[in-house]
């Protein structure tokens, strides 16, 4: 049996960073570190929580494994939770 490994995954700010600045509609507009840092940690709670919930769909339909389906059916939810 493999071992389950606690491998922090998260979002680098840098790539979060030039993601949100790609949606500004004014050249001027800047993003502060601290910005693109709290928005890489938004981030890594979305989609712990939606990972979370997925998985809990699919035990309450008595499934071993978790598939698109269930993040479809808590992915309403979710959004209006964020």
């Amino acid at each position: 049996m493999a071992e389950q490994q606690d491998v922090e995954i998260s979002f680098r700010k840098d790539t979060v960073g030039k993601l949100l600045c790609s949606f500004f509609r004014e050249d001027k507009t800047r993003l502060s570190g601290d910005a693109a840092l709290l928005m890489a940690e938004m981030l890594n709670v979305f989609v712990q929580e939606a990972a979370l919930r997925s998985q809990k769909q699919a035990e309450s339909e008595d499934c071993d494994r978790v598939d698109i389906e269930h993040f479809e059916k808590v992915l309403p939810q979710l959004l209006l939770d964020f």
